[in-house]
């Protein structure tokens, strides 16, 4: 659990965790693909493929049988919700106040990023030889250099809604009045980085919670951290894979980005990046299409993301007979419409993974008056015929900036990971 929250401090967007999950990976035997070459695979033997910086796949081959035995796969996502940095963002306040302009990305409970101080990180471009490759860098300046300020309860004359545009631009500076300060993070980035500020061609930056992650609670049973949807599933999903030993599944963890706005993207669950790879390495040891579609019938995916926990202050949100509570084990999470992918046989195979695993297991369903969200598990069912269930941990306060998980959930969910990665074929 101290892994995590170390894992969680050093990955504030998801080119950080991409960039971390690598380094977890080459430290533990894999050897690293690209996509722009041909792959020679060998049995039994760890792998990894990353696209766009923000997104990965690590994967043991199977000794024997792949067609018979299929993939063993848990997919999960790098990115959270939160603020974005627009291009050209100095904002200039009543002469005084030096601003960035932001933009929301996905859904996050946006009153939670008020009054905290605020670091940057993210991914910058810069010019390489050929135009159609930039070069680029990673940037994570862990200082509190932004703050978000709340407006003072004698000033609401009533409860206001946020507006995205004018309430979260985060303060940098109080500068002289009629200074200029169009280039401070052209400027800032150069200091970060050693690039010159007239090099750095385009960016993509966030704002994260300066505040480190940590245990709390009165037996510390309580992880309290930003990003915990969807890095803590990440986190379990790569320890559980270099732990596991080859057999005749291909053992895998997908990572997919962008999950938090619709994961219509080159790196998100709705793009063709997974389907390719898995039909890479079943070309690549011999097998035709026919034999592909076979090992797909064969496979089994787990769709692995936060769930929602009773809230002990709204209890009243949560369904009457299905509940998940912190500490309570993983949760499999089921929907009439499927927002989720769980069925009655995917979840009997969850249920019984549990067992052999010696873990609780919750249920959660949506209070019929809520819609819910959903995940990355409806996506993949669309493109490809692999079975599928959808769990994750139970968590509370989903989308703050700081969320609240159990300190047992993650180690179960440990446990349950690696007990389908080494479950004879």
């Amino acid at each position: 659990v101290k892994d995590l929250l170390r894992f969680i401090d050093n990955s504030p967007t998801a080119y950080q965790a991409v960039e971390n999950s690598a380094n977890i990976l080459l430290n533990n035997g894999f050897r690293e693909l690209e996509l722009s070459s041909p792959w020679c695979l060998k049995e039994s033997s760890k792998y990894f493929v990353r696209k766009n910086n923000s997104a990965l796949v690590a994967f043991i081959t199977a000794a024997d049988k792949v067609i018979e035995k299929g993939f063993r796969i848990i997919a999960a996502h790098t990115d959270t919700t939160g603020l974005k940095i627009k291009p050209n963002p100095e904002m200039i306040q009543e002469k005084r106040y030096l601003k960035l302009n932001t933009e929301v990305y996905g859904s996050p409970i946006l009153d939670t990023w008020f009054d905290r101080p605020l670091a940057l990180a993210g991914r910058l471009s810069y010019p390489g030889d050929n135009p159609l490759k930039p070069l680029y860098k990673l940037i994570n300046i862990n200082k509190p250099l932004f703050i978000i300020p709340g407006l003072a309860i004698h000033m609401k004359s009533e409860e206001k809604k946020v507006d995205r545009q004018k309430h979260l631009l985060p303060l940098c500076s109080v500068i002289e009045e009629g200074h200029a300060e169009e280039e401070f993070l052209m400027n800032l980035l150069s200091k970060e980085t050693g690039i010159r500020a007239d090099q750095i061609i385009a960016y993509d930056l966030f704002l994260y919670e300066y505040k480190q992650a940590e245990l709390i609670g009165a037996n510390n049973e309580f992880i309290s951290a930003g990003r915990l949807d969807d890095l803590a599933m990440v986190h379990a999903a790569l320890n559980s894979l270099v732990r596991a030993e080859a057999n005749d599944t291909v053992l895998m963890v997908v990572l997919f980005d962008n999950e938090e706005v619709g994961s219509s993207t080159g790196q998100g669950a709705d793009s063709p990046f997974l389907a390719n790879i898995l039909e890479r390495i079943l070309m690549g040891s011999g097998a035709s299409r026919e034999e592909y579609f076979c090992a797909l019938a064969n496979s089994f995916l787990i769709s692995a993301d936060m769930a929602h926990a009773l809230h002990p202050n709204f209890p009243e949100t949560a369904d009457p007979t299905n509940r998940a509570y912190l500490n309570g084990g993983p949760v499999i999470k089921i929907s009439a419409n499927y927002r989720y992918t769980s069925d009655s046989y995917s979840t009997a195979v969850c249920k019984q993974l549990c067992k052999k695993a010696d873990i609780p297991y919750q249920i959660f369903v949506n209070h019929s008056e809520q819609r819910g969200g959903s995940t990355i598990g409806p996506i993949l069912a669309s493109q490809l015929d692999i079975r599928s269930v959808d769990i994750g941990n139970p968590l509370l306060a989903m989308h703050s900036i700081r969320e609240l998980a159990g300190v047992n959930d993650h180690l179960y969910m440990a446990r349950l990971f690696e007990t389908l990665y080494n479950l004879p074929g």
